[in-house]
């Protein structure tokens, strides 16, 4: 892979969660801001690197940055943190992990506490209000001095690559889309390009999708690729018939359905086709569950794509994806991007 794997492991070693990316939006403009025309911010707390800022037509970019955690809900009176959701949390996949407690005084090193199963383990239904978090603290007192309601936390898991073609850990949802926005940024800023290009690190996607509206309505985009991660179905025990056959290694995935604009999806398959790689492809016949949902309903009406990275084990401390799929998603974006025009419409009533 051409692409700054330094980078990558750095973001994905950065905690993001949902309501507390401020980190890694610094990390991000810090390294974006060597090859964007500028860089923006806004209130909500979006980082947005821009090429060509003076170009008519605008093409918003979108990566989320921030990932699901834990929020502390309840400390009891022996210093055990109870726990709700910021975001999609598998209660099973939280069982006997290490995470990081980023407390409001320092960070702390907590475990997910697991009844023995000499003790009769954990009921077949449980949530996670049965589970809780050991940091070793012997008093609510004690804990109180370090951590307080609404502190939030992650899972303590370090990225680790596999056999040199793919990377596993937490957060690749969406931290690798948030790599690949500004990897293609960084490559188109070498090319003479006719269109402007914004390429946002948005916040909230995981919580509330309010990141992305703010990006879109602050931006007014011709229009607007959401590039985030789907389901890969490519291991044990998943029903394809049911949900699709996506693997690792076979290129991005395009989304077809209602939301989504015919036009720009002929723009990336040609691109394909220029680059001789494959695409798969998604339904999503209403809603497509990502950024592109709020990028589409600011303005005017923002035509609206979905580029995505296949990924196993969604939503668990060890998600996988594979660098070729990285790779041959920015050589798409790009391929697309530098043989755009800026003259090109989007109605797909228009010949």
């Amino acid at each position: 892979m051409n692409c700054n794997k330094e980078f990558l492991l750095e973001l994905l070693t950065t905690p993001s969660p949902s309501s507390m990316e401020m980190e890694i939006q610094k990390k991000w403009i810090n390294y974006v801001k060597e090859f964007a025309d500028e860089v923006i911010t806004d209130n909500a707390g979006n980082a947005v690197g821009v090429l060509n800022p003076n170009a008519e037509f605008k093409i918003l970019l979108a990566g989320h940055c921030d990932e699901i955690a834990l929020v502390v809900n309840r400390i009891d009176d022996g210093g055990f943190l109870h726990f709700d959701k910021m975001g999609g949390i598998n209660p099973k996949a939280a069982v006997g992990m290490q995470v990081t407690v980023l407390g409001y005084e320092k960070t702390i090193t907590g475990v997910i506490g697991v009844n023995a199963q000499h003790h009769g383990g954990l009921k077949s239904d449980f949530d996670l209000g049965d589970l809780f978090i050991d940091c070793g603290y012997q008093s609510k007192e004690e804990a109180e001095k370090e951590v307080q309601i609404g502190d939030l936390c992650v899972y303590k898991v370090n990225p680790e690559i596999l056999k040199d073609r793919y990377i596993t850990g937490r957060g690749l949802d969406n931290r690798t889309g948030l790599f690949i926005v500004a990897e293609v940024l960084k490559r188109l800023s070498e090319k003479d390009i006719n269109v402007g290009v914004y390429a946002a690190s948005t916040v909230n996607e995981e919580t509330n999708m309010g990141g992305a509206y703010f990006a879109a309505s602050g931006i007014n985009p011709t229009m607007a690729i959401a590039c985030d991660v789907t389901f890969a179905t490519d291991y044990p025990g998943v029903n394809k018939n049911k949900y699709g056959d996506v693997r690792l290694e076979k290129g991005p995935v395009l989304a077809k359905g209602a939301p989504i604009n015919i036009k720009m999806n002929k723009l990336l398959e040609n691109a394909a086709k220029k680059l001789d790689i494959n695409v798969q492809y998604e339904l999503t016949p209403r809603m497509t569950g990502t950024d592109a949902d709020k990028m589409r309903f600011t303005g005017k009406g923002v035509p609206i794509a979905l580029v995505s990275l296949p990924l196993r084990y969604m939503h668990s401390p060890v998600e996988t994806a594979s660098f070729i799929d990285m790779e041959q998603e920015m050589e798409l974006l790009v391929t697309m991007i530098e043989n755009m025009t800026g003259k090109e419409s989007l109605n797909p009533l228009e010949d």
